[in-house]
């Protein structure tokens, strides 16, 4: 199907969110080296550094979930763009560790926020036969925010390097501060976008959720609002229903599964510690950095081949193609620590399970949660599976320094296992989901 001017723009506004998302999610990657000396701070500070805008994910994503369904989605994202301008400006001006910890706490918020809503946002606007495409739009957003921040670290320590007035001890505050311009831009892009038509009906305003389903491109509106009328049972179920009960016991199971595996592949570990790696791979700064952009450019790449076949080999073969890949170049990674071999075989390594990742798991996940639950419980479903997320990414990106510093190949051995457990475990029990409305999902799950 065509998909029409006003739903891509509502969508590309949405995954902005996630741009946002990617960037204050990697940017710390290119300060840590600076951060160490100016706070002195040993490896389990570093971590707990990086940790700290992850503890704030974990509260943001189950936050998030009860203001989108309060206040709608729409409100809920502008929220988030101030919390985004706020943290970048806090991180760039922080006057102490501390403050550069409830700054960095901040952006944690918007992004645990970010990973419920804009996704959500996007399935809940988006024809069956295009959902894929559009939701896996946020983590094209997301992939884009983490070149960026790639990238503008890489030009920010070229550019400051030769300052006479000391470049090298400002850098990374200009790092965290350029985030702040795009956090602006995001809240005024969401002002004119539409409200979700699925909120709107949960909310009995059905004559707007119909206008908008036009708008949106849907080729028998009227049609797509009885289904989501009846999916919800607004006569019958209330919105406060709870949602750890049996019915919904195969949905949540999927999603920590998806959620869990996720992270277990060690993913954040290498956006959070990129250049980290690759000194510890033998690289110098300015190498280091340079090879992020690298590896940000080939997660772009796959992301965007992702896209295109996301709708139509589906959910499931792409996960088993990422976990098998990925299984293979994190043994090789892990492989190139314990023999010494140097960065050569790492960055190729890596360069392979960065691509590997981007074309299953990254442009999967978000797609898979989005779409799993039932309208009446999207969005706590959605809440819940960024809670596992995150938790897993805390629990990773705190401990990865202090078990990469005693021994990098164990860390990578861990992860490749992991792929392995997971490529078993999306063969038995994932289901197929694409190009099935996400009224008739529940149906094919079993829920009443």
């Amino acid at each position: 199907m065509k998909i029409n001017r006003y739903l891509l723009g509502s969508t590309l506004v949405a995954a902005l969110g996630g741009f946002l998302f990617g960037f204050d999610t990697a940017v710390i990657s290119g300060t840590t080296e600076a951060l160490r000396h100016v706070f002195h701070l040993a490896s389990g500070q570093l971590g707990f550094t990086v940790a700290s805008a992850l503890i704030g994910t974990i509260v943001g994503s189950i936050a998030a979930g009860r203001p989108a369904e309060q206040f709608g989605r729409k409100p809920v994202l502008v929220s988030l763009a101030v919390l985004y301008f706020v943290s970048g400006l806090g991180c760039a001006l922080a006057w102490s560790w501390w403050a550069l910890i409830v700054s960095r706490f901040i952006g944690g918020l918007a992004i645990g926020g970010a990973s419920v809503v804009s996704p959500m946002y996007i399935a809940e606007i988006s024809p069956p036969q295009v959902r894929g495409r559009l939701v896996a739009v946020s983590q094209l957003n997301i992939v884009m925010g983490v070149l960026t921040a790639y990238f503008s670290n890489y030009v920010v320590a070229s550019l400051l390097a030769a300052s006479p007035s000391g470049g090298d001890t400002v850098a990374w505050r200009w790092m965290f501060g350029i985030v702040a311009v795009p956090a602006a831009l995001f809240f005024i892009f969401l002002l004119p976008i539409p409200e979700s038509p699925r909120w709107l009906v949960k909310r009995h305003r059905r004559d707007e959720a119909l206008a908008v389903l036009r708008n949106l491109g849907n080729e028998a509106p009227a049609q797509v609002l009885e289904e989501i009328v009846e999916s919800l049972h607004e006569e019958t179920v209330s919105a406060d229903e709870p949602f750890f009960q049996k019915k919904y016991r195969k949905p949540i199971l999927l999603v920590i599964m998806v959620a869990t595996f996720n992270q277990l592949s060690g993913i954040n570990a290498l956006i959070y510690y990129t250049a980290d790696i690759f000194r510890m791979a033998g690289a110098a700064q300015a190498g280091a950095l340079f090879q992020a952009v690298i590896i940000g450019l080939t997660n772009l790449i796959f992301t965007l081949v992702a896209m295109s076949v996301i709708d139509h080999f589906g959910r499931k073969r792409l996960l088993l193609i990422g976990a098998a890949g990925l299984a293979a170049c994190l043994a090789s990674t892990s492989f190139a620590f314990y023999s010494g071999i140097g960065g050569r075989l790492v960055l190729v390594s890596l360069i392979g399970y960065i691509a590997f990742f981007a074309f299953s798991q990254g442009s999967v996940i978000w797609v898979f949660i989005s779409e799993i639950f039932p309208n009446r419980v999207r969005a706590r479903g959605q809440a819940f599976g960024s809670f596992v997320h995150w938790a897993w990414c805390a629990a990773v990106s705190w401990t990865f320094p202090i078990i990469a510093e005693w021994s990098g190949g164990v860390a990578f051995a861990v992860f490749s296992g992991m792929m392995v457990l997971q490529l078993v475990m999306v063969w038995k029990y994932l289901p197929e989901t694409k190009g099935v409305s996400l009224e008739q999902i529940q149906r094919v799950l079993g829920i009443q």
